[in-house]
């Protein structure tokens, strides 16, 4: 059904309510909207983007914190010195800095937070962060001494990662339900289905934040939305579900709509140890017969960079290769009977939640289906694709934006879902890994580039663009998602 059509009765229901005002009663209260409701509200815990969407920068704080240009800014940590070696990071943490339950931050706690996050029987979805850390020591209440095994150029960027911040040991084990961090906001209520609150801290160390209450409200589609949206029952969707809806909310002088762009690489995600995806030629089959135009015509708002590989348009070390596997899909039919496919094969696409998920999905089906791939669509639930195909890897395909920054290095993971492993891959990374110097990094992650395009790990179709609408009085949301988070400490009504 046409969107816009859908949407006639709110706008007219918009018109018969004095905009805002029950929205608006309190210019310190903000109410926005989320597709994803969260697994759980633990970032050192938890894969899912919907987590740091809701408690990055907001209720949880790492040592360094990712800006909203993607640069690495000062956060617990006031400032740091590093070795001639570039080994040894000396961290001078911030003073009078407590967490939300009121008990006190210092070096022990980072100590915790670093070693629990390496251990052994770690649960932390973004582990490989740690690997190169070889000792942590508190050298007073407010110094703290991380010493790497070897030079590491992204440890600081690193450390400004979700799965990065620090918590209490008093309260670490108890976040999934009720987080507490350091944060400018703390955690309020969470009704399950519905929505999260937090509230201003009244007593963080830093600036204080204009809100004092901020509610994310879970509305995962756009039917739902707009209605929203017009009403002023909703002030701002940070990524926004606009289906066809785009042209209409863009003309609407209440509104401020910003197309920006995020880390989000929206790829056929392929189980590379499962027949015949374990075939190269297969692979290879699949990437000749995605038609990324038309996927990103189809993906739910018809915005997206055409990408070749996994790495964001907008980082200087990418390397535009579309053209690896160009669409061809008699090059596609051709490399499946030489693959022993001639009639093709049937197989499983299990699709998210997200629009670009289940419309994309339709679109890639049907592509396939042209080259002899019969694909059974399977819809699920979030919390379903994390346990199935990210947890147990029960899965042929599956679609999803990996929304991490600057993620490269999950193709050198040996227990990642994609189920990869090429040495070569895995020394560039280790070779990395040991750079500090941008350029040679640069080069470095062009490497990397072209191998698993080569390989054809995944079927790389485009960058998913980040649509922010909000309120026009509303200023300091970003417009950018460098990562992936919805950080309101600038945010304020501007009346």
């Amino acid at each position: 059904m046409n969107i816009v059509k859908t949407i006639m009765a709110a706008t007219a229901l918009a018109s018969l309510v004095a905009w805002g005002a029950p929205a608006f009663a309190a210019r310190d209260t903000l109410t926005l909207g989320v597709v994803l409701e969260p697994p759980h509200l633990d970032p050192t815990a938890g894969a899912a983007a919907a987590i740091d969407e809701v408690v990055y920068a907001n209720v949880f704080e790492g040592l360094t914190r990712i800006g909203p240009s993607g640069e690495v800014l000062p956060a617990l940590a006031a400032s740091w010195d590093i070795s001639e070696d570039g080994k040894v990071y000396t961290f001078h943490l911030r003073a009078n800095v407590k967490f939300h339950d009121g008990t006190g931050f210092d070096a022990d706690d980072v100590k915790f937070s670093l070693d629990r996050a390496r251990a052994d029987d770690s649960v932390n979805a973004q582990k490989g962060l740690f690997a190169q850390i070889d000792t942590v020591e508190v050298v007073d209440p407010a110094t703290v001494k991380v010493t790497l095994k070897q030079p590491q150029g992204s440890f600081l960027y690193n450390m400004g990662w979700g799965d990065a911040v620090i918590v209490a040991p008093e309260s670490a084990e108890t976040n999934k339900d009720k987080p507490v961090g350091t944060g400018p906001f703390r955690f309020d209520n969470w009704a399950k289905g519905s929505s999260i609150t937090i509230v201003r801290n009244d007593d963080y160390w830093g600036d204080k934040v204009a809100l004092a209450k901020a509610e994310f409200r879970i509305i995962p589609d756009a039917a739902a939305a707009i209605p929203a949206l017009l009403s002023g029952d909703v002030q701002c969707f940070p990524f926004m579900p606009v289906g066809d809806a785009l042209a209409q909310i863009e003309a609407d002088p209440r509104f401020t709509v910003v197309i920006g762009a995020t880390e989000g690489e929206t790829i056929l995600s392929t189980n590379n140890k499962k027949p015949p995806f374990d075939n190269l030629k297969v692979r290879q089959a699949i990437a000749h017969a995605l038609n990324r135009e038309e996927i990103i015509a189809g993906n739910g708002s018809g915005l997206g960079t055409p990408i070749g590989t996994h790495f964001s348009p907008g980082n200087e070390a990418y390397v535009d290769l579309t053209g690896t596997y160009p669409y061809d899909p008699e090059k596609a039919k051709a490399l499946l009977a030489a693959a022993g496919f001639p009639n093709g094969f049937k197989a499983t696409l299990k699709l998210p939640p997200p629009a670009y998920a289940r419309d994309g999905g339709q679109v890639v089906a049907s592509q396939l289906r042209a080259v002899g791939i019969e694909l059974e669509l399977i819809p699920v639930e979030w919390a379903d694709w994390l346990e199935q195909v990210f947890k147990n890897k029960d899965y042929d395909l599956t679609i999803v934006s990996h929304t991490e920054p600057n993620d490269i290095g999950i193709y050198a993971r040996k227990d990642y879902y994609f189920n990869y492993d090429n040495p070569d891959f895995d020394k560039v990374m280790a070779d990395l890994d040991a750079t500090s110097d941008q350029a040679k990094r640069n080069e470095l992650y062009g490497q990397a580039q072209r191998i698993i395009a080569e390989d054809a790990v995944n079927g790389y179709m485009f960058q998913l663009a980040k649509v922010g609408v909000w309120d026009a009085k509303l200023e300091g949301m970003w417009h950018n998602a460098p990562v992936q988070a919805n950080d309101l400490t600038k945010v304020r009504w501007t009346e």
